[in-house]
C-alpha cells in the first residue's frame, strides 16, 4: 500500500493520472468505511500469509475494492514468482 501512496503523490506522473488515482485511493477506502492504517495491516497480514506457500512481488501487489450487489468485494492482484515446496 505504501509503494502505491508513494506512486500517487510522486512527480513523475502526468497531473490528470495522479487526480485519478487519489480518488481511486479515496473511494477504496470510503467504501471499504477503512482508515489507510487497516488497509496497510490487511495487506501486511495478505503478504505474511501467503508468503508461506508463494514468493510474490509485494511491490507491484494491489489491493481493492469493488461493489458487488450491496456488497464490497476485496479484490487482490498478486503477482506470483514460483511456488515454495515445503
Amino acid at each position: 500500500m505504501f509503494d502505491s501512496i508513494m506512486k500517487i503523490f510522486g512527480k513523475k506522473e502526468k497531473s490528470g493520472k495522479i487526480a485519478g488515482d487519489r480518488l481511486r485511493v479515496l473511494l477504496v477506502h470510503d467504501r471499504a468505511n477503512m482508515s489507510p492504517e487497516i488497509m496497510e495491516k490487511l495487506r501486511d497480514d495478505i503478504i505474511q500469509v501467503i508468503s508461506k506457500y508463494m514468493d510474490i512481488n509485494k511491490k507491484d501487489m494491489e489491493l481493492s475494492f469493488e461493489n458487488e450487489d450491496n456488497a464490497v468485494a476485496l479484490v487482490a492482484n498478486i503477482p506470483v514468482r514460483r511456488m515454495r515446496h515445503s
